[in-house]
């Protein structure tokens, strides 16, 4: 016989059990992160290497599944609205391509502003606090930040002086770095990755401004023949989580989350400084010739760049305090 107390019993027991079914459908999170950088690439390893040690140590119940290449048909410059607007949960955002949506995230890219990995450490001692607030307006938060490497200009002609420059259609990945190598005569093209080896493939440009790693990723080989080491920007990939993905985990997982992103980071870093010495013997490996830039022509360029500095703190003014402090930190203030 059914009573009223037993049906009030049943139905709690009931009600209890869909509370425990709810809160373990809750407990686990599958998320997809989109990069643009292909397997090969470190970053990407990184973010292999991250995801499986925060499944493993999550017991399986956080899953992060990557998905190289722009698979998810993201563009670099749509990251870091793309984890804003909760189209996809986790993105590795490049920094200096967000400037349009946020101009502080173009503050490495500064010309010659850090002179080493070293000397960017000290700065992101000062900027990381503002990326943070950027990625937190955005709905977002940041993981872990990982470097690219020294930065170089991928040439198919041989130069002697800033001269030899001029006019030359190079691939740049943001504005900042348009107006720079304008100032020294080049003629930039901001294109985002995705679209760089069909414009090198077509002759829409003859140059490349970016790492070697990126270089090996896209076969500069097979385009161009000279390297030429003049480390002029930084710039980072940033790992972000959009906020209310990150808010449906339980407080432990969170902490499990950040304290292996907070582990693995300085290893990542490590990784950054191997892959640029590994890339750049395998461009010469193909064909490539590394070409040192001369003490003339690099004063030429600092010369001719100098004035960005002051022109990027004017405009973006939330840069000028930890920028002075890093320059005040370097004795160069």
């Amino acid at each position: 016989m059914i009573t009223r107390r037993n049906f009030t019993a049943g139905a709690a027991t009931l009600l209890a059990a869909g509370h425990i079914s709810t809160r373990a459908r809750a407990a686990t999170a599958n998320w997809d992160m989109s990069t643009v950088w292909p397997d090969g690439n470190f970053h990407t390893q990184n973010a292999f290497a991250f995801a499986e040690e925060v499944k493993k140590q999550s017991g399986g119940s956080v899953n992060i599944t990557v998905k190289a290449g722009g698979q998810l048909g993201f563009k670099g410059p749509e990251h870091l609205r793309a984890v804003r607007d909760g189209l996809v949960p986790l993105a590795d955002v490049l920094n200096i391509q967000q400037v349009g949506d946020e101009p502080f995230m173009g503050v490495e890219s500064i010309p010659f502003l850090c002179g080493s990995m070293d000397e960017l450490k000290v700065l992101h001692k000062y900027v990381r606090p503002e990326y943070e607030k950027v990625a937190a307006r955005n709905n977002q938060k940041i993981l872990y930040i990982v470097p690219w490497p020294t930065q170089y200009l991928h040439l198919k002609v041989k130069v002697a002086d800033v001269e030899g420059l001029k006019n030359i259609k190079i691939r740049v990945p943001d504005k900042n770095a348009v107006d720079m190598l304008a100032v020294v005569g080049m003629a930039p093209v901001m294109i985002p990755w995705g679209e760089t080896i069909p414009a090198l493939a077509s002759g829409a440009v003859s140059g490349v401004s970016t790492s070697a790693v990126s270089g090996v990723d896209g076969k500069f080989w097979e385009f161009l023949k000279y390297i030429y080491p003049t480390n002029h920007v930084w710039s980072s990939q940033m790992l972000t989580v959009n906020l209310d993905s990150w808010k449906a985990l339980s407080s432990d997982q969170q902490k499990l989350v950040a304290d292996i992103a907070a582990k693995m980071e300085p290893g990542f870093w490590a990784n950054s400084l191997k892959a640029d010495v590994d890339s750049l013997n395998r461009l010469k490996e193909g064909g490539m010739e590394v070409i040192p830039v001369s003490d003339a022509m690099m004063t030429d360029i600092r010369s001719k760049t100098a004035p960005q500095l002051d022109a990027f703190l004017k405009r973006v003014p939330a840069a000028d305090k930890p920028v002075r402090a890093y320059l005040a930190e370097m004795k160069r203030g």
